[in-house]
């Protein structure tokens, strides 16, 4: 049986920045250990690499205290070891005078968490983003950024491994949680501490443990496409929607990555398998409990009805392409192509309220930590969010 100080499951970006912290904290012998066989395979390594600048986030909760410094730690990082960084701006358009007061309540959000954003007019909006169009103003965040979220994972594991004090165990699944040891397909692991940072699967990891019982992930499809040249041309940065704040999805948008290609998307369709990224692949034995718990969803709660109502639609190219064209001044059907990126985003739902959590959620459990919704701006904020776990939930312990 392999032991260990502290086993950490997952190596997305939570799991090797709560390592980082560990190693700054002292800690010499760790393991991560993860089902695939590598790095990013999921959330951390599909998402859209935009680096958050504290804009949408209730001020208190615990996004809005660790988006826009986790922002200034991951642009540092990338500037520190020359990893790819464009510092692109983002613009919030409204596509209606019926959003003016939702992008007047996203400046103040913005303001009382300490993010640097200007409202804009029509002419200044053109100077900053040519294409992008707007209903009378629009909201600038000059601190959004764009990373290569895969080179930043590839870099913190090399520092992990070189330093000596991290073991890395690939093809590794969790199967069930005993007394000081997880059970995986490759044999027991024993430690000291666990910390659950399992993504997508992090509520079924903690409910081996006996809590997190009134919760479920739920999965949401992000489907992207792609612009082709010269259309991707007029795109400088970024042009986001206003977003329905009362729901944690952010609407199709445009991004310009950092190798160059624009992004449009994702979507937010309800999907029936927590690694369902094509129509039929990814589904499995959690198909039906999936399908109940979003029926259950769409008859109680009206927020996930809208949603489930209006993303699948977007499956089709009309719909989808309806829905990013309200966002800029020209584009054509043709300048839209099909692209291979997808993602998951794994949504917390609080099955005795049956509400969608709209916060991170952090719960310890004995000697074991379990980091529950870790969704947008997850990436973003995983510096510090790590530095808060290793403070708050392992020092104190």
């Amino acid at each position: 049986m392999y032991t260990a100080d502290v086993v950490i499951c997952g190596a997305g970006i939570l799991g090797l920045t709560i390592a980082r912290e560990l190693v700054k904290s002292g800690h010499t012998d760790i393991i991560i250990f993860d089902k695939e066989d590598g790095l990013g395979y999921h959330a951390s390594g599909r998402n859209s690499g935009v680096l958050h600048a504290g804009i949408y986030y209730d001020p208190g909760t615990l996004k809005a205290k660790m988006c826009l410094t986790g922002n200034q730690r991951m642009q540092a990082y990338c500037e520190e070891h020359d990893l790819p960084l464009f510092k692109s701006g983002k613009v919030i358009v409204a596509r209606d005078e019926s959003e003016l007061p939702t992008l007047d309540e996203l400046e103040k959000r913005a303001k009382a968490n300490g993010a640097t954003v200007e409202m804009i007019d029509e002419a200044r909006l053109a100077e900053i983003e040519p294409n992008a169009k707007t209903v009378k103003r629009a909201l600038y965040s000059p601190l959004t950024a764009v990373v290569d979220p895969k080179a930043i994972l590839k870099k913190m594991r090399e520092e992990l491994e070189s330093s000596g004090k991290v073991r890395f165990f690939f093809g590794t699944k969790f199967l069930s949680a005993g007394t000081n040891l997880v059970r995986t397909n490759q044999g027991d692991i024993g430690y000291g501490l666990f910390i659950n940072a399992a993504g997508a699967f992090s509520d079924k990891v903690a409910q081996s443990f006996g809590i997190a019982k009134n919760y479920r992930l739920l999965p949401f499809k992000g489907i992207y496409r792609v612009l082709k040249k010269p259309a991707a041309d007029k795109i400088k940065g970024s042009i986001y929607p206003v977003p329905n704040i009362k729901n944690p999805f952010l609407g199709v948008h445009f991004t310009r990555s950092v190798h160059g290609d624009v992004y449009v998307g994702p979507t937010a369709i309800p999907a029936f398998g927590r690694e369902n990224y094509g129509i039929l692949k990814g589904i499995d034995s959690e198909f039906f409990s999936i399908l109940f718990r979003d029926l259950h969803m769409f008859l109680e709660n009206e927020k996930f009805r809208g949603v489930a109502l209006e993303e699948p639609k977007k499956y089709f190219f009309k719909s989808f392409f309806e829905d990013a064209k309200k966002l800029v001044k020209h584009i054509a059907p043709n300048d839209v192509m099909s692209s291979s990126k997808v993602g998951i985003r794994p949504q917390l739902v609080d099955i005795e309220t049956n509400e969608l959590v709209m916060d991170f959620v952090v719960e310890k459990h004995e000697n074991t930590i379990h980091i529950l919704n870790s969704i947008s701006p997850a990436f973003t904020s995983s510096m510090y969010f790590a530095e808060l776990v290793v403070k708050e939930y392992v020092e104190k312990t």
